[in-house]
């Protein structure tokens, strides 16, 4: 089962067009359409174009991708048009790294890890502030941010259940990839590869909680990849508030469905039993 993510997706274009091209200089490249960690995009030589949903979230990320060093991890740096800039009429781009999804889900765990460390002193961005979008809104109900009706059928009894055993963290918050789940490949030598930063203002341990989560409930991950990190300091609680997060945004998705609701039952349950 698919996992039902609510993770900024661009529109599916039917061509990527040629003014775009010539910007990112790859004018006399030929366009080979290609899916990457779950996104449309088109391999032009040495470069990745790909159609972005939001522009201004796009030219942060490449902001901050431009310059972050990651200990083991290798990031797509992103690419400046002819004139400068990030996105080009809703197009961005980046350098091109092979690589494949694998179900390493201990390895992704680790590289949200290290990602995270070297994002520890990523200013919060402005673009978050009153953001108002299915991610953010799931987010701030996980944290007890905000309350409001999620569809009891499709998440919102456990979300209901297990959000009384909510205690408060300690860990503070950093700029950190939301939705890294699906979204990290490996290239040939086994090294990570990220192509973007989906940016929540959460605690670290959060953001990997939230790929077990995610691996547990639709990637096929044994339920021991929630044990083998349980010596980070605040695991009970940032795994609590992956899945309050994530059957948040499963109540209020237009494809949560009774079959893949099933996955965060099972995930609900393990995380219940270790509270």
């Amino acid at each position: 089962m698919a996992p039902v993510t609510a993770a900024p997706t661009a529109p599916q274009a039917a061509a990527l067009p040629e003014h775009v091209r010539v910007a990112f200089g790859v004018k006399e490249a030929i366009p080979r359409p290609v899916v990457w960690a779950g996104q449309r995009a088109w391999h032009c030589d040495d470069v990745l174009l790909r159609p972005v949903a939001d522009n201004a979230m796009a030219a942060w990320s490449a902001g901050v991708m431009e310059s972050l060093d990651v200990e083991a991890v290798r990031l797509a740096r992103p690419v400046r048009s002819s004139d400068g800039r990030w996105v080009v009429a809703g197009w961005a781009a980046s350098r091109f790294l092979a690589g494949a999804s694998e179900p390493r889900h201990d390895d992704v765990v680790s590289a949200s890890l290290r990602l995270h460390a070297a994002t520890a002193t990523v200013q919060r961005p402005r673009l978050l502030d009153n953001r108002e979008d299915l991610l953010a809104r799931s987010a701030a109900a996980a944290f007890g941010e905000r309350r409001f009706a999620l569809d009891e059928a499709a998440g919102g009894r456990l979300f209901g259940e297990l959000a009384a055993h909510r205690r408060p963290m300690k860990s503070p918050p950093q700029v950190v990839h939301g939705e890294l789940f699906g979204a990290v490949l490996f290239d040939g030598d086994g090294v990570p590869v990220v192509l973007d930063l989906v940016p929540f203002w959460r605690p670290a341990e959060w953001a990997a909680a939230v790929v077990v989560v995610d691996a547990i409930a639709w990637g096929g991950a044994d339920e021991g990849l929630i044990d083998r990190w349980a010596h980070l300091d605040e695991w009970p609680q940032a795994l609590l508030r992956a899945a309050l997060y994530r059957l948040a945004l499963h109540a209020q998705h237009p494809d949560a469905s009774a079959r893949s609701v099933a996955g965060l039952e099972r995930v609900a349950g393990l995380v219940a039993a270790r509270l």
